[in-house]
């Protein structure tokens, strides 16, 4: 499938599995979906399966974006505090659209949660609770990580939410980073399963081999002691003084601590004139991408320059990387987009494109791990093996067996879409953006008493609503007086708890004798016979009784 007929189907408002090899423009076609959203005004929630790829798309991880933290399972209690969470209730009742970038990470119990949790916050039976859903990934790259108390991590497709959703399969065929073929076609063979010795001896030529480049590639390793312990010593061995570059940032500080920590780019950024370094994140007007890599030139308080392989000397501006929400910025940080590149764990090369990498497979622990990092290389002349062990070349068979039925399922998408005239295809577009703005539109028209009557009726307190709804105490009783005067079915045996019997009993009284005496303002004369041991507020209150 190609990348307009996978777009023109996410269009449609259709549940959608994104998915495809490596470099095959996954993201990119995220992105486009996610700015014809915003342009259409429809609101939608970004997230990912991790931090590090939440932040490449400017998301926050499904864990948060839910409310389920590392949780496997809530109990009805820890539903209903979810339930009752104003915060986490916007969150989750505002968007029409929900993306969850690299799928293949994420647990099925924790996806079948989201799901339960979307249901009950949005009060919609059906899948998500009715949201569009979006996933995106590559089940042949890096599987869930499963923790000693947890229970077996199985893929994402393995939840009974992922039957339910009912995915339209977008498996985008075209290649848009290997240019080489015979490279191409070792990088299939692994990720079909079928690496015979001509692909096994094709990479043992690049033992130790030798690259031809104006930078030397960056190494990439399986744990993150070998990339620490080569960046410092490397640093060290350069001679002049570091100059240090801090991150900035604004926003909710659990957010910024989220971006902090996931960012490619480092709180601290150590650098020499010579060092080697990496771009983490594109700007293709300034001229390199995530994953460019470099030599300082000149470091000095506000300013870096660097000159990548093709000799080009780039001034290194400063980027941002953000949290947003509805189009805010909820939370925002600010660093030159560089990292050290002597080295860099395969799990942090995800997503990068590398003209040229020393790759360390020896201690690969992980079937898809060597697939990842090969993956990230261009051209088999791009790579230097430094050793491969038997994990290396392996990916999931299970994977394989899943892949086959994926691909059919995205060549039956790709023919309907491509059955279906352009003036219908219109008009199924058309018709999921009106849905959307309608919803939208209803959602913001609600009376400000209807909105407080539905937040009550939904087990929320006075102060709670007030609180939600950035009001008074004061005028949310406004609202429940004329939610009383207009709706005899809505209980408010609340007060009963709040008010001790024997001072409800004298307000009853005190209403009765001012009924009694046709008193035109009642609360005035009301208060006037209990007293000032007695609020206007607890007056208020004991009358949504009588």
């Amino acid at each position: 499938m190609t990348q307009q007929e996978a777009l023109d189907i996410l269009k449609t408002g259709a549940n959608v599995f994104l998915t495809g090899a490596a470099g095959s423009g996954k993201t990119y076609v995220l992105r486009q979906y996610i700015a014809y959203l915003h342009d259409h005004h429809i609101p939608v929630a970004v997230t990912a399966s991790t931090g590090i790829a939440a932040t490449h798309i400017g998301g926050i991880t499904i864990h948060s974006w839910a409310g389920i933290g590392i949780h496997d399972a809530l109990d009805k209690y820890e539903l209903h505090a979810l339930f009752e969470n104003t915060r986490a209730r916007k969150r989750i009742e505002r968007p029409q659209v929900l993306i969850i970038d690299e799928i293949s990470m994420l647990h099925h119990f924790r996806f079948d949660l989201v799901d339960q949790v979307a249901r009950l916050i949005r009060n919609v039976e059906a899948s998500f609770g009715g949201l569009q859903v979006v996933v995106c990934g590559d089940f042949f790259q890096l599987p869930p990580v499963r923790k000693e108390d947890e229970p077996d991590a199985k893929f994402a497709y393995h939840a009974s939410a992922w039957d339910g959703a009912n995915f339209s399969v977008c498996y985008l065929e075209e290649q848009h980073r290997q240019s080489d073929m015979a490279y191409l076609s070792v990088l299939h063979r692994i990720r079909d399963g079928r690496v015979t010795e001509n692909e096994i001896q094709l990479l043992h030529t690049r033992l130790h081999a030798s690259i031809i480049s104006e930078v030397r590639p960056t190494v990439l390793y399986a744990h993150n002691a070998n990339v620490d312990a080569e960046n410092n010593e490397e640093l060290e061995r350069l001679s002049g003084k570091v100059t240090e570059y801090y991150m900035t940032g604004t926003g909710r500080k659990n957010y910024l601590a989220m971006l902090e920590k996931n960012c490619l780019a480092p709180r601290v950024l150590r650098l020499k004139k010579g060092a080697r370094v990496m771009f983490v994140k594109n700007n293709f007007e300034e001229g390199y991408v995530n994953g460019t890599l470099g030599i300082i030139e000149h470091c000095s308080e506000g300013s870096i320059r660097v000159r990548i392989a093709n000799g080009t000397c780039i001034t290194v501006p400063k980027e941002a990387w953000a949290i947003e929400e509805d189009g805010k910025t909820l939370a925002e940080i600010s660093q030159y987009p560089l990292r050290l590149a002597w080295a860099i764990t395969i799990h942090k090369s995800k997503g990068m494109s590398l003209d040229a990498a020393e790759i360390d497979l020896c201690h690969s622990f992980e079937k898809g791990m060597g697939y990842v990092a090969l993956s990230r290389v261009k051209t088999l002349q791009g790579l230097s093996l430094l050793g491969i062990n038997d994990v290396a070349l392996q990916v999931h068979d299970e994977a394989l067996m899943f892949d086959a039925q994926f691909r059919e399922s995205s060549r039956i998408c790709a023919c309907e879409i491509h059955k279906i005239s352009h003036s219908e295809k219109t008009k199924k577009i058309q018709t999921f953006v009106s849905r959307a703005k309608t919803t939208e539109e209803l959602k913001e028209k609600k009376d400000t008493i209807t909105q407080t009557k539905e937040l009550f009726t939904q087990g929320m307190s006075l102060e709670d609503i007030a609180q939600a709804r950035g009001m008074t105490k004061g005028t949310i009783l406004e609202h429940f007086e004329k939610i009383h005067a207009t709706d005899i079915n809505i209980n408010f045996s609340f007060v009963t708890k709040i008010i001790i019997p024997t001072r409800l009993k004298a307000i009853t009284d005190a209403f009765a004798k001012a009924r009694a005496n046709s008193i035109e303002h009642q609360l005035s004369y009301v208060k006037s016979l209990l007293g000032d041991t007695y609020s206007y507020e607890e007056i208020r209150l004991a009358r949504l009784l009588i």
